[in-house]
């Protein structure tokens, strides 16, 4: 199956999704895929939200020893019985 025939089977089973909205809510949808594509067009959403992220999280300490911090703060509460 092509990727195109898969998109268009996609597309045909949303809109038969969203048949029964009302009129508001149809143009509701409208609105927000619209802003969505003036979105994309002006760069990526989630390349820049990535990017907004870079050294929010500041530690003196290397990964693999907050990794064996978090190991070690694991606790367990689960008995297991005896058959």
């Amino acid at each position: 199956m092509r990727a195109t025939d898969l998109n268009g089977r996609l597309i045909d089973t949303y809109l038969e999704m969203l048949r029964n909205l009302s009129q508001d809510h149809k143009l509701d949808l409208i609105s927000k895929l619209s802003e969505s594509l003036k979105t994309q067009r002006n760069g990526s959403s989630t390349e820049k939200a990535l990017n907004d992220l870079y050294g929010a999280f500041k530690s003196e300490e290397q990964a693999d020893e907050i990794i064996a911090a978090l190991r070690d703060s694991r606790r367990f509460t689960r008995g297991i019985e005896e058959l």
